[in-house]
């Protein structure tokens, strides 16, 4: 290497028209100093190469001990504490449901690893404490996309997860207004990027989802049951979630992947900011079938207990799948103002109240669920 190196310096120095005379004989010696001050250039300049090769192949080996450090932080957070326990991936796991699923899971000795992308969606301080929180436990969240096939594909190359809990999404009804690409992006790309790593995986993981219960819409028939109509979407974030149902049962039909969505109806957290309420037609008051968090994960760790297993293998399906969907709800609708009530009151606080007309555009009046199928299905 080094001649080839020398002798590439010595040519563009101009040796070969220069110094090395054509006629054999003809070494002109009074430009000896010109020769050696070339050679000093030929090794310097070859010296550069050198070193240059070090420090490439240095920063290599730091990047592959980098490598293999993540590699093994995800292998260690994916290992299974617990007989017959399971290895899952968590998508949305620095999120408010996303982090209680995850802990609920380490704590019964299954493996975990999550996947947040720590978006400023809302103040990422949040997602930060609760991946602190997360990390005490000794599991490990990847920062990163879920668009990002090559970092999905790592994920599953140093993991054979048995599950998958896909919690992560663009979430919000009027911000859909101002970036509806991010609801197309997330909800929908982001899904199929995953649902693709899912299906070429060998063994294929069984699927969880979030959907939504604004997949209802216009809906005016109450309980919401899952055998209801959902295709009169009220916002951009109902039609993403809509098309997910619809893309997952495509998957599950071609590649043999275990589906299971999970329509939640409204999980609420408080975040101490003026509160602004929505009233509806006639100056009615809006009603939510509230959900607390503990129910949520219930029904999660119920789904995932339950799911069955995918039946493809290398993207080819051997045989049917399960395919289920399911309300995770209260059954008793509140209204807004009257949850508002009670915060007050336990919290020992006075709300500063931003009453206003709900836009033409906006969210659905009410929600009730009929949870019937999940309390069949789960026990909860």
């Amino acid at each position: 290497m080094e001649c080839r190196v020398g002798w590439r310096c010595c040519v563009e120095a101009g040796w070969e028209d220069e110094e090395f005379p054509s006629t054999p004989g003809k070494f002109k010696i009074d430009r000896s100093h010109n020769i050696n001050r070339h050679f000093r250039r030929c090794f310097a300049s070859t010296s550069t190469i050198f070193q240059s090769f070090v420090e490439s192949r240095s920063r290599y080996f730091t990047s592959s001990c980098g490598a293999i450090q993540w590699e093994n932080q995800v292998r260690n957070s994916g290992h299974i504490h617990r007989s017959s326990g399971m290895s899952i991936l968590v998508t949305g796991a620095a999120g408010f449901v996303g982090s209680h699923v995850f802990l609920a899971l380490k704590k019964r000795g299954d493996g975990v690893v999550g996947l947040d992308n720590f978006n400023n969606y809302y103040d990422p301080s949040l997602k930060k404490a609760r991946n602190l929180l997360l990390n005490s436990h000794r599991v490990f969240v990847v920062e990163g996309n879920l668009n990002d096939a090559k970092l999905l594909a790592k994920l599953f190359d140093a993991v054979a997860f048995t599950h998958v809990m896909h919690l992560a999404a663009q979430a919000g009804v009027r911000y859909a207004m101002e970036n509806p690409n991010s609801y197309v992006q997330s909800n929908i790309a982001g899904l199929v990027t995953l649902l693709e790593a899912c299906k070429s995986a060998n063994p294929q993981p069984a699927v969880v989802w979030a959907s939504s219960s604004s997949v209802y819409g216009l809906n005016e028939k109450i309980p919401f049951s899952e055998a209801d109509r959902t295709d009169q979407p009220a916002i951009l974030y109902a039609a993403t979630k809509k098309a997910g149902e619809e893309i997952t049962h495509t998957y599950n039909h071609i590649y043999g992947l275990s589906i299971t969505g999970l329509r939640f109806f409204t999980v609420n957290i408080l975040q101490g900011k003026p509160i602004t309420i929505f009233r509806g037609k006639n100056r009615g008051d809006l009603a939510r079938d509230f959900t607390y968090i503990d129910d949520i994960v219930k029904g999660c760790l119920g789904s995932i207990d339950t799911s069955g297993t995918s039946t493809g293998s290398g993207g080819k399906k051997r045989g049917p799948a399960p395919y289920r969907i399911f309300n995770l709800g209260n059954t008793s609708p509140v209204r807004v103002p009257e949850l508002v009530n009670i915060l007050e009151r336990h919290l020992k606080l006075k709300a500063k109240r931003n009453i206003v007309d709900m836009p033409g555009n906006g969210d659905v009046p009410f929600t009730h669920a009929s949870i019937c199928l999940a309390e069949k299905e789960f026990g909860i």
